[in-house]
């Protein structure tokens, strides 16, 4: 009875962990992951470098803000091209401009660091294209327009 259940239960979680990595591989595969993943990265790297206490802030004004606005900005692109991949000319292109100006604006870009991942990430974006079908189905569907 309780290996019965046990069983069951095992079965259960499998075929949800099974579901699961097949959503998750379909979402990889349908818009620019690596990319966008890079692009948080780097954003993240920069954000950290210039984490300032709030105080600094204050006093220094918006000329310390931007590790925030750099950091934060690219870390927003490398989301929105994971949630709206057909946006990924315009998100990894300000991506790859916020990247390169915090080399000014932060840290040296998060002493390069995050600014080469960063860039990185906004270019694999840029050259993301869509999975081509498999030579398979380009014969069938030839073969059916003839």
């Amino acid at each position: 009875m309780l290996s019965g259940l046990l069983r069951s239960l095992f079965r259960s979680l499998w075929q949800r962990a099974n579901g699961a990595r097949k959503w998750f591989r379909a979402f990889r595969r349908t818009r620019p992951f690596w990319g966008g993943a890079w692009m948080m990265t780097g954003g993240w790297v920069i954000l950290h470098y210039a984490m300032a206490p709030i105080q600094l802030l204050v006093a220094h004004g918006l000329t310390s803000m931007g590790g925030y606005l750099f950091g934060g900005g690219l870390m927003a692109c490398g989301f929105i091209v994971w949630l709206a991949p057909k946006q990924r000319f315009t998100f990894g292109g300000i991506g790859a401009l916020l990247a390169i100006g915090s080399l000014i604006g932060s840290n040296l870009g998060g002493f390069f660091f995050g600014m080469f991942v960063g860039v990185v990430g906004a270019s694999m974006t840029l050259g993301w294209g869509d999975k081509k079908p498999r030579r398979r189905d380009r014969e069938r569907l030839a073969g059916a327009g003839r």
